[in-house]
């Protein structure tokens, strides 16, 4: 099945670095998400970030926990994302957590794909199995 809408993010709290050396910075930013269409409600982001001093090339990982309801099936799940930007070549991966699931979204399983229009809207498509 696939579920396909936008969402919007605000809450950007980055912490302080916890590793700056030669010019490379890891970091940890939270965020949340408001989620519309097939998939609708609400998501915490906590993210781990490595910028370069190549404006580029940097990467993240981060784990998002989701609530609200998919196709009508009220519940939640975890995604996990690793993303990595080499020069400006990208590479995006959002997974679910197996067995992370709860209420009428027990057993999902699926990949979720984002994109961003040039005026900033963020869409999601949303490849899953229940």
């Amino acid at each position: 099945m696939t579920a396909k809408g936008t969402f919007e993010t605000a809450g950007w709290t980055p912490q302080p670095p916890f590793d700056d050396r030669d010019g490379v910075t890891l970091g940890v930013v939270t965020l949340t998400k408001t989620f519309e269409g097939d998939l609708a409600g609400t998501s915490v982001v906590t993210m781990m970030v490595a910028t370069t001093p190549v404006e580029d090339s940097r990467s993240y990982v981060a784990l998002e926990r989701v609530e609200g309801t998919l196709d009508g099936r009220a519940g939640g799940f975890v995604v996990q994302h690793n993303a990595v930007s080499d020069r400006g070549g990208q590479s995006l991966r959002v997974s679910v957590v197996p067995d992370s699931a709860t209420g009428e979204l027990r057993g999902l399983r699926g990949e979720l794909d984002i994109t961003i229009d040039s005026d900033g809207t963020h869409h999601y498509t949303f490849d899953y199995t229940l």
